[in-house]
C-alpha cells in the first residue's frame, strides 16, 4: 500500500491498516527505522486509562512497633525466609 506525504509532513494511514491494527483517532504509533533503512510502524497501545490498576496500591506505613517486632522475631512472620532482612520481608509483603 502507498500513501502520500502532505506539505505538513503528514501521512494518512490507509483504512485497511487502521482496521487491522484497530487504530482509532488519537491513537499513537511508533516509527522504527531498522539498520537496513526499512521503516516499521507499530501502534502504541497502552493508554493511561488502560494502565490503571497495573501496580499495587502503596501499602500503609509500618509502625515503629511493628518494625521492632520484625527485627526481634524475623521468623515470626509468615513466609519470611531464615536470615531475611526486615526490608526484604516488608518489600515482599511478609510483614
Amino acid at each position: 500500500m502507498q500513501a502520500t506525504i502532505t506539505s505538513k509532513g503528514q501521512v494518512t494511514v490507509p483504512k485497511p491498516i487502521r482496521d487491522k491494527l484497530h487504530l482509532k483517532p488519537g491513537d499513537t504509533i511508533d516509527f522504527v527505522l531498522d539498520e537496513d533503512g526499512d521503516l516499521r510502524i507499530a501502534p502504541i497501545k497502552a493508554r493511561v486509562t488502560e494502565l490503571k490498576g497495573m501496580l499495587p496500591k502503596p501499602r500503609a506505613p509500618v509502625t515503629l512497633e511493628r518494625m521492632n517486632e520484625a527485627i526481634a522475631n524475623p521468623g515470626h512472620f509468615k513466609g519470611v525466609p531464615p536470615g531475611a532482612t526486615t526490608s526484604f520481608a516488608y518489600r515482599f509483603g511478609m510483614i
